[in-house]
C-alpha cells in the first residue's frame, strides 16, 4: 500500500467550479471579434490544457492555426477574465472541508494548475482564504504544461518528498497523466470536468465520486 504524504490538487474542475467564469470570458472574447460563440457543455472538453488551446479549440477550424489571432483573442480573453473570474465559480461541496481536515491533519497540500499563474493565485486566495497552502501553481512563461511532469516534481522539491510520496488530484486525463509521468499516484474525481471513463483510461488508481471518500482515502494514510 502506498503512503501517501500529500496531495496536490488541480484547481479547476477539481477544487472549483470555475466553468461558467471561464466561458462567459471567452464567449465574450469571440463575440466581440465576431466569432460564434459556445453553450456552457463545450467547455467541459475545451479546458485543461491551458489558455492557448481553450483559444484554438473554440475558433471556426478554418482559422484556428493563425497563431496572431490566436493570440490577440487569448489576451481579449484574459482581459475579461480578469474581470470577471469570481462571478459565477465557487467550490464543489465538501471541498473546504476536506481541505480542513487535511490541514487538522498537518498533511502539507498544494495546487497545481494550467491555469495562468496569477490567476491561479488569486482564485485559490479568494475561494480559500484561512487555508495554508505549502505551494500554490499555475502555468509559467518556460515551464511545460500538464501532463508534463515538471511543475507537479517542482512541488515535490518545495515540500521535500519524494514522488511516491503524492498523490496528484483531478478531473482529466491530463491530471492522471502529470500523476503518472511524475511518479505519483494518480486520483481522479469524477465530480469535474470529465467523465469516470477517461480518468480510468489515462490512469488513475482511485476515483472519486465526492469529497467526502477523497478525504477519507487520504487521512487513513498513517
Amino acid at each position: 500500500n502506498v503512503f501517501i504524504s500529500a496531495p496536490i490538487f488541480d484547481l479547476d474542475g477539481t477544487l472549483l467550479d470555475s466553468l461558467e467564469d471561464i466561458a462567459n470570458a471567452m464567449n465574450a472574447a469571440l463575440a466581440e471579434y465576431g466569432f460564434p460563440t459556445h453553450p456552457l457543455p463545450p467547455y467541459r472538453y475545451f479546458v485543461g490544457e491551458g489558455v492557448d488551446l481553450l483559444v484554438r479549440r473554440t475558433l471556426p477550424e478554418t482559422i484556428r492555426e493563425d497563431d496572431a489571432l490566436g493570440t490577440q483573442l487569448r489576451d481579449t480573453m484574459k482581459t475579461r477574465y480578469a474581470k470577471s473570474w469570481h462571478c459565477c465559480t465557487h467550490p464543489y461541496p465538501g471541498i473546504l472541508h476536506m481541505l480542513a481536515a487535511l490541514e487538522a491533519a498537518r498533511l502539507p497540500i498544494a495546487v497545481y494548475s494550467n491555469k495562468p499563474h496569477s490567476f491561479t493565485v488569486d482564485c485559490v486566495a479568494h475561494y480559500f482564504k484561512g487555508t495554508q497552502w505549502a505551494a500554490v501553481e499555475g502555468a509559467r512563461e518556460g515551464r511545460p504544461l500538464k501532463p508534463a511532469p515538471d511543475g507537479a516534481l517542482d512541488i515535490a522539491k518545495t515540500l521535500n518528498l519524494a514522488p511516491e510520496q503524492i498523490a496528484f488530484v483531478g478531473d482529466t486525463a491530463t491530471d492522471m497523466g502529470t500523476a503518472t509521468r511524475a511518479g505519483m499516484t494518480a486520483l481522479g474525481v469524477t465530480w469535474g470536468f470529465r467523465e469516470r471513463e477517461e480518468l480510468v483510461g489515462a490512469g488513475a488508481h482511485h476515483c472519486f465520486d465526492s469529497a467526502a471518500p477523497l478525504t477519507g482515502f487520504l487521512l487513513q494514510q498513517d
